[in-house]
């Protein structure tokens, strides 16, 4: 594992504990050596996880539609800025450039970018690893949610058992680096259920 996209919130959110993840995060992606690639934004979150790998010595690769490259300020102190077309252009640059992916909490992009990554894996386009970082439960209900999918039979255990959960920045990046791919495929037949 040599990058890891990170999605997280453009903005901060009402606690403080959320700002001090993320730069938790940053520090302990640029001491393990590893290249953050996350949305290219300069503000919430994202500004703060790519200031902290930048401030501990570490590369930041940004990608930002050109439509956000004013609303989310664009950090125009990365390593490598890259501004594309769309968000679709967007998510699979940010997808080929990364061995990893981490959500931070956020709000709809952030969740919309996750699942959409998680979903290329689950259909076995890759088998890169995915967390979330769970900071003061944040993501608690969403687990809870995959666990439903499970029992209701929308989604296989082993499927579920693609993401990978933690509270502390370093516990997430053990298990990022610990884990192994298995295919298994996505369909449930009727003979399954």
């Amino acid at each position: 594992m040599n990058s890891i996209c990170v999605f997280c919130g453009s903005s901060f959110g009402t606690r403080s504990v959320y700002r001090q993840a993320a730069q938790a995060m940053g520090n302990a992606i640029a001491q393990h050596g590893l290249t953050l690639v996350y949305g290219g934004g300069n503000v919430g979150l994202m500004g703060t996880v790519a200031d902290a790998v930048l401030t501990a010595g570490g590369n930041v690769i940004g990608v930002i539609p050109e439509f956000l490259a004013t609303k989310e300020i664009a950090h125009t102190g990365l390593t490598k800025l890259h501004v594309v077309n769309s968000m679709h252009d967007r998510k699979a640059l940010m997808a080929e450039l990364s061995d990893a992916f981490v959500a931070l909490p956020g709000g709809y992009g952030t969740l919309e970018e996750f699942c959409e990554v998680l979903t290329w894996a689950q259909l076995g386009l890759h088998q890169k690893p995915h967390g979330l970082l769970n900071v003061a439960g944040y993501y608690d209900s969403l687990l809870t949610l995959f666990d439903h999918a499970v029992r209701e039979q929308f989604l296989k255990p082993a499927l579920r058992n693609l993401v990978l959960e933690a509270s502390e920045p370093e516990r997430l990046l053990t298990l990022l680096a610990e884990y192994q791919p298995q295919f298994v495929d996505k369909w449930i037949r009727s003979d399954q259920a």
